[in-house]
């Protein structure tokens, strides 16, 4: 066993000392470390390559028009960033659940808990996806299924049955199943790009509806706002997050302090190059002709009647069937390839579906590990899988399907959740070589000073451009979460007393759901501006947010309070992006116009980057990670 100790580890042990433990080390060493090198990636290529290669190009495309291409590619550019982060935070420190554990070993518990929470429901929400999507596929071969609402959502409750079942034989089983279905999924969908471009491709398609980059239409589906809004509401940011699944896992990988950066680097640029052909093919091979919303023939370059159009539910099966009629001597093998292109419908979101029922099993035992859910989350089943928590994300995830039916809807909701708590990557990164210097790290990023903040203000615009409806939703949604960091982590963990507790935690939750439906119902369900009631809504937030962590920081044992410090800045960011948001082309009253908006976001988003980083705390989590180094 190794143990570092040194005079900076002193001097900072010294200085902040936060209690946040890992309760997760007895059992961390209890799970089946087999996961090889090309499992891991596969993984992340298994949660890249799901439903939103099937649907995300229409998306992008109906609000971004051509310049979707550029969507993606910045997208993944900035996605690139991030997983550069989190490739030398999760080679230092490889544990199942990482990315929820990650923020309560630099900050402790508040900030730990709202990003754990956070992740979780956006984690949550991606098997309900994937079901819906394999679903909606299924339908073009059984139509039948679309015809009743019970048959149709029983079907997806049937997928997601089959991923929690798959999930529970165990680790290897999930990782033989990923790797072997791995490569069907990286190859249908190339192939389907290059027949596309190889056998119809109309490039005047590049400039349909007034030029490359679209300059007709209403905010935010114009210019340079509607390539951005893109990347978070069509699911371009839902498909590249996928990346996360290597870390997820890692505390089962053989090797992962040499694996994970190679799985989570190698998984975006695979996932960039492959999107961008996609997109590419897909413009190119729309006929407008073909294309109709209510049998009547779309306008070319009318981009944002494609959601609602007939190659909709299905849409490069659509092209290639009507590609198959302009070209019959390409009918045969264009038929094969229609064949191919359903079962991989099927197969594709149901292996990322598989893939994230495992990642919301490994999120819940990752909030157990941080102390912010009972023990009994972690306990292990024969199989060496967290049963509990298994069933319990089955559960979670099949709640989500009734405030977000759509897949459209989830995946929204679903990248704008996820990429909040992709701000702890270069965050973390930083803090820990400040309060961890001594920490072992296989892969050190070079130019980490610039990097990480970019990867933070990465996160922060993506999850801005997601506009200021899905924002409001993604922050009251975090917040809600306060009851149970309050009743169970503030009482067990930080000494509040029970009835303190559940009076602050349920208190400032009617609050916030009492703010929120005032501003819903005020502003037409987040449509339309008002600012008398957006600002009654921040003042009420900031109040039961602000004042419940005041009340928190009076009542608990004084060496508990150094946690709550250095959590304050992350609320204040959110509610700082609500206001940024609201007052931005999209939000709900254009005060701050494009690219200054942008511009103020990337600059505030740095700003508290580095207020993070300052604040952060040695906490005994790191302590016993070191220690257990061997």
């Amino acid at each position: 066993m190794i143990i570092f100790m040194n005079q900076g580890y002193q001097n900072s042990r010294d200085k902040e000392t936060g209690i946040a433990p890992d309760k997760g080390i007895v059992y961390d060493k209890e799970l089946r470390k087999v996961l090889s090198r090309w499992e891991l990636l596969y993984l992340s290529l298994g949660g890249v390559i799901g439903s939103g290669w099937l649907f995300a190009a229409l998306y992008a495309a109906s609000y971004a028009g051509a310049a979707a291409i550029l969507s993606w590619i910045i997208g993944g550019l900035l996605m690139l960033t991030i997983g550069l982060a989190y490739a030398e935070i999760s080679s230092a420190i490889p544990k199942s659940g990482g990315i929820v554990r990650y923020a309560h070993y630099t900050h402790g518990g508040v900030a730990g808990f709202l990003m754990a929470w956070a992740y979780l429901l956006s984690a949550a929400t991606t098997a309900p996806t994937e079901a819906l999507a394999s679903t909606n596929y299924l339908t073009y071969l059984v139509p039948q299924i679309s015809q009743s609402q019970i048959v149709y959502y029983s079907v997806v409750i049937l997928f997601m049955i089959f991923y929690g079942l798959l999930n529970y034989l165990g680790v290897k089983v999930l990782g033989t199943a990923s790797h072997l279905t791995g490569w069907w999924k990286l190859i249908v969908p190339a192939v389907t790009g290059f027949i596309l471009v190889s056998t119809y491709f109309n490039a005047l398609n590049l400039t349909a509806g007034g030029g490359f980059i679209p300059t007709t239409g209403t905010a935010p589906y114009v210019g340079w706002t509607a390539i951005l809004y893109a990347i978070p509401a069509a699911g371009i940011v839902f498909s590249y997050s996928g990346f996360r699944q290597s870390i997820e896992y890692a505390g089962e990988g053989r090797n992962p302090q040499r694996d994970i950066p190679f799985a989570v680097v190698g998984t975006l640029l695979i996932a960039l190059l492959l999107y961008a052909l996609l997109q590419t093919a897909f413009i190119g091979a729309l006929d407008w002709s073909r294309i109709t919303v209510s049998g009547v023939a779309v306008t070319p370059g009318n981009w944002t009647a494609l959601p609602n159009s007939n190659i909709a539910s299905s849409p490069y099966a659509s092209i290639i069937t009507y590609i198959a009629e302009i070209k019959p001597l390409l009918a045969p093998i264009l038929g094969i390839i229609i064949i191919v292109l359903l079962i991989d419908a099927v197969i594709s979101p149901m292996g990322t579906g598989w893939i994230y029922t495992g990642t919301t099993t490994r999120s819940l035992y990752g909030l157990a590990a941080n102390g912010y859910l009972p023990e009994m989350f972690m306990k292990l089943g024969k199989t060496k899988v967290p049963t509990l928590s298994l069933i319990v994300g089955l559960i979670i995830g099949g709640l989500f399907l009734l405030p977000f039916p759509t897949w459209q809807a989830i995946v929204t909701y679903e990248g704008s959740a996820t990429v909040l708590t992709y701000m702890m990557g270069g965050i973390g990164l930083e803090a820990l070589r400040r309060t961890a210097p001594e920490l072992n790290r296989p892969f050190k990023l070079k130019g980490a000073s610039i990097i990480a903040p970019i990867a933070t203000a990465a996160a922060g615009l993506v999850v801005y451009w997601a506009g200021f409806a899905t924002l409001s939703m993604v922050v009251v949604s975090v917040f809600a979460g306060l009851p149970l960091f309050l009743g169970y982590y503030g009482h067990k963990m930080l000494g509040l007393s029970e009835a303190r507790a559940n009076a602050l935690g349920w208190g400032s939750a009617i609050v916030i759901a009492l703010s929120l439906w005032y501003l819903y119902s005020a502003t037409n369900g987040l449509s339309a501006p008002n600012d008398v009631a957006f600002w009654t809504f921040i003042v009420a937030l900031s109040a039961a947010v602000g004042l419940g962590l005041l009340f928190m920081y009076r009542a608990v044992r004084p060496e508990a309070k150094l946690e709550i410090k250095a959590g304050l800045w992350l609320p204040a960011y959110m509610i700082t992006m609500l206001i940024i948001s609201y007052y931005g082309p999209f939000g709900l009253n254009t005060v701050i116009p494009f690219p200054w908006d942008t511009l103020l976001v990337a600059a505030v988003t740095v700003v508290f980057h580095y207020i993070a980083v300052a604040v952060a705390i040695r906490t005994k989590a790191i302590d016993e990670i070191i220690r257990s180094i061997v």
